[in-house]
């Protein structure tokens, strides 16, 4: 019998895993979109130029994909309790850093480190939340999933609005410092520790180095456009070189015998469908939201606090995807809720075409609905699309995968069209940025459609039993372009 030191207190209780999972992601995730609104701030209070708090930014959102893949690695050789309990000691000494950061020294080192940490607890919390509770609480954990990715970053305008207008960006990050402490309390008294699966496995040098590679460059690439140029071989060689390493990544984890990240499976029609339509909203979502904080800001002089407001429906629309997605799940349903959330990003998208400043207090709101739907009702079942595809103990490295290249689409994409629309004008260029990425949306839309056509799919509902149980994939998808091969 284990003794009173080494009980676990809430071991198996599904609410409070809830609550571990929520508290691992969301601290992190509401900075990601709250930070641009209080820039300024931020600024003054460090001394940085608004060059280095892109950098700054640009490298944490590399930390976090980064830190997805090496968390795949390490919890295949230690404990993840171990992983988790490190993880967000880490976090909450990176927080502490950071708010109390006197120079740019000390906050990039901060938030960097929250990117990282956060990535890992990704890998290491949301596994056992899915899979080690019983599958009736499959559905809500969608819910729990959808709403720790996009909800808490739904909500993060409305935070920095707030804090951008009135001041107190270090006692928000005293806030996120402690919700961090809050998640180790209960991680400490819920995460059960576990045998490591492959305590003995090989360090991975051909995935891990070439994931820092694909993370690290292009968001250095991309960060330099805030003080340079698309002519800039500081912009285009480390875009180019990273890209390159990500093409050698999926490549290489493809042909692998034993990858650390199960390529091969995900490479059907389904999962490949779902992946895409992942990348497509999310970074959709992402550029049409930067696109609308700047255009509010620049050409209509709103308040921070004013534009947070406006596009806090999104939240709303958040939740519905996530409540529908809780209803279709387990149905054949599942395909047709990611496109209908790449179809709404690009309702967002026009109903912006029409946004002027005189405008926007009625269409920014009416945008950002269709907008948060969009993220709720894309990415996450484009999630699970991919994650039902492989075997139930594999969903950590596939997540893993799948943010990787959410993330490197997200940030390619915003910042380019950003700098697009500065160097033409905010008034001319906002328009032309989002007509841009409308057309994104569309061309997608229709090549997915077009993807899944071509495989032969047939809308099916996944076995999730056989899934929750390990003993067969969820989804048993046709191979890529099957209906064409046949004829």
């Amino acid at each position: 019998m284990p003794s009173l030191f080494t009980r676990i207190p809430l071991a198996g209780n599904y609410p409070a895993a809830v609550t571990l999972a929520l508290l691992a992601l969301s601290p992190y995730l509401i900075l990601t979109t709250a930070t641009a609104l209080m820039e300024p701030q931020i600024m003054r209070s460090i001394g940085a130029t608004a060059y280095e708090l892109q950098l700054t930014s640009g490298m944490s959102n590399a930390g976090y994909a980064f830190g997805a893949v090496a968390c795949a690695d390490l919890v295949q050789r230690l404990a993840r309790r171990l992983v988790y309990l490190v993880c967000e000691c880490g976090f909450v000494l990176a927080t502490v850093l950071a708010l109390s950061a006197q120079n740019l020294g000390m906050f990039a080192t901060g938030v960097v480190f929250q990117g990282l940490f956060t990535g890992m607890l990704l890998v290491a919390s949301l596994p056992p939340l899915i899979i080690g509770h019983p599958i009736g609480k499959l559905q809500t954990t969608a819910v729990v999933v959808s709403l720790g990715l996009f909800g808490m970053v739904a909500f993060g305008p409305l935070v920095g609005g707030i804090v951008g207008s009135f001041g107190g960006w270090r006692p928000l990050f005293a806030g996120i410092g402690t919700l961090a402490l809050i998640g180790l309390i209960v991680g400490s008294l819920t995460f059960e520790g576990n045998e490591p699966p492959a305590r003995r496995a090989r360090f991975d040098w051909t995935a891990i180095p070439l994931a820092f590679g694909t993370t690290a460059l292009p968001f250095f690439g991309v960060s330099w456009l805030t003080r340079g140029d698309f002519s800039d071989p500081e912009f285009y060689v480390p875009v180019v070189v990273g890209l390159a390493c990500g093409v050698f990544l999926v490549g290489g984890q493809y042909r692998k015998a034993h990858p650390l990240m199960p390529v091969r499976p995900i490479s059907n029609t389904l999962p490949v469908v779902g992946t895409l339509n992942a990348m497509l909203v999310g970074a959709c979502f992402t550029t049409l939201l930067e696109l609308i904080e700047v255009y509010l800001t620049r050409e209509g002089d709103f308040s921070p606090v004013r534009i947070g407001a406006l596009v806090t429906p999104q939240i709303m629309g958040v939740l519905i995807a996530s409540l529908l997605f809780r209803q279709l799940m387990s149905t054949r349903w599942t395909p047709v809720l990611a496109l209908c959330g790449t179809v709404s990003v690009a309702i967002g998208g026009a109903v912006l075409l029409a946004t002027e400043t005189q405008n926007a207090s009625a269409t920014v709101p009416v945008a950002s609905f269709f907008l948060g739907f969009g993220a709720g009702a894309g990415v996450t079942p484009g999630l699970f699309l991919a994650g039902f595809s492989v075997p139930a103990a594999q969903i950590g490295p596939t997540f893993a995968l799948v943010e990787l290249l959410r993330s490197e689409a997200a940030f390619l994409i915003g910042p380019v069209l950003l700098h697009f629309a500065l160097i033409e004008g905010i008034a001319d260029g906002f328009r032309q940025s989002v007509g841009i990425t409308l057309g994104i949306t569309v061309v997608g839309a229709l090549g997915l459609v077009t993807l899944y056509l071509l495989g032969g799919a047939r809308p099916e509902a996944p076995d999730l039993v056989s899934w929750h149980a390990g003993t067969s994939t969820g989804y048993h998808s046709p191979a890529l372009l099957a209906a064409v091969r046949k004829a």
